[in-house]
């Protein structure tokens, strides 16, 4: 392998500072840029959705900084593999020796342009938390969410604590039912529904307009606000024409390699990989935890290449709080085939539930319950075949 004395991260959320960080403590003494389509330094974002709205403007992320040139308020627009360049939009082209791909995703708006007038909301970025920290300080009438993801829930969940009334939209059955499985989906719903929210399921949105929110089955709820909470999609449009394997992610390799690319490798929201624990399925986490574990992944990969390299094997940890409690999930439960409370009783709040498929424990779920958190993530990594406390 070529020896690395540039290397350029694209991408300056989590994934992107904590491989900057990792490349300086492995010893990477060479020319470093660190890329961010936005203009401020690397920050937080799960506070988006909880304190920052609430008017904490803390966002800091752990860690010393990092020792790279910064260029902020800079987007990728191509990546020319032959000769190892990045254009960025204002026509500069950026060389490099290695390349982290960690520019994360961006947030689904409702078809039609119909979320992008005024009055509708989306969350990802700071500055998207602040425009919506000043709409709900005007306190309208009604705040309604479509999607109750765990943005949408988190976002349902702090409007109450502002004493604002709020509306949850979801297209499914559930909240979070394809994600935690119909158990915990439905205490979820009832958990919303005891705090004040008004949840719709099953229904989904034909139009924005005129202060509502039209559902598709002619049902209109007003709406002094509106946030849409519909998920995100990842951000690879720049990677058009490079050649590069793209299907929802960056594919990789269980290394984080980019598939085909010895000097390429991806991290975060953006990355898709075969994940060792569960059959080489392919796989995108979208959550802190896993931009932290990868983006350092990634990096000490890149550096050693793809002889020397490890596998991306840590089972995603996820977590939120909605109403106060505390929601846990670790691996995949969207894999498994069955599901049994392993622990607690949904009627007390305090639970846990475990996925198995084929026997083998696949995922977890845990409310008000960190320790059965742990358990059950631990399980998942030893592909344990009992889900049942020791």
């Amino acid at each position: 392998m070529p020896s690395l004395d540039r290397i350029v991260i694209v991408g300056a959320s989590l994934a992107g500072l904590r491989a900057a960080q990792a490349l300086r403590e492995e010893g990477f003494t060479g020319d470093l840029t660190l890329v961010g389509a936005e203009p401020h330094l690397p920050y937080n974002r799960p506070p988006l959705s909880k304190s920052l709205l609430t008017g904490d403007d803390d966002v800091t992320l752990p860690g010393d900084g990092f020792d790279a040139r910064w260029m902020g308020g800079r987007r990728a627009v191509a990546l020319d593999r032959v000769a190892r360049t990045v254009t960025l939009d204002d026509g500069a082209d950026l060389p490099y020796d290695g390349l982290v791909i960690a520019t994360g995703a961006r947030p689904r708006h409702l078809p039609g342009g119909q979320g992008t007038h005024e009055g509708v909301h989306v969350l990802r970025t700071l500055d998207d938390g602040l425009a919506l920290r000043a709409a709900l300080n005007r306190g309208p009438a009604r705040v309604v969410v479509i999607g109750a993801g765990f943005i949408g829930g988190e976002v349902a969940s702090t409007a109450r604590s502002l004493g604002l009334d709020a509306t949850l939209v979801e297209a499914g059955p559930l909240p979070m039912g394809g994600l935690l499985g119909e158990t915990t989906g439905r205490w979820l719903a009832d958990h919303h529904r005891r705090n004040g929210v008004e949840l719709i399921t099953g229904a989904r949105v034909a139009a924005v307009a005129d202060g509502a929110v039209r559902l598709a089955d002619g049902r209109s709820i007003p709406a002094g606000l509106v946030v849409v909470a519909t998920g995100v999609t990842p951000e690879v449009g720049w990677l058009e024409g490079s050649g590069l394997k793209v299907d929802d992610g960056v594919l990789t390799d269980a290394a984080l390699f980019a598939q085909g690319a010895s000097d390429i490798v991806a991290a975060g929201d953006v990355a898709r990989w075969p994940h060792p624990l569960f059959g080489g399925a392919l796989v995108r986490v979208e959550h802190w935890a896993n931009a932290n574990d990868q983006g350092a992944r990634a990096a000490r990969n890149l550096l050693r290449g793809p002889g020397d390299a490890e596998p991306h094997a840590e089972v995603p940890g996820l977590g939120t709080r909605v109403h106060g409690t505390r929601l846990q999930w670790a691996g995949f439960p969207s894999m498994a085939d069955e599901a049994l409370v392993a622990a607690g009783d949904p009627a007390d709040d305090k639970f846990s539930v475990a996925f198995l498929r084929d026997g083998v424990v696949v995922g977890g779920v845990a409310v008000n319950y960190p320790k059965e958190a742990i358990r059950l993530r631990k399980a998942v990594a030893a592909r344990e075949a009992s889900a049942s406390p020791a």
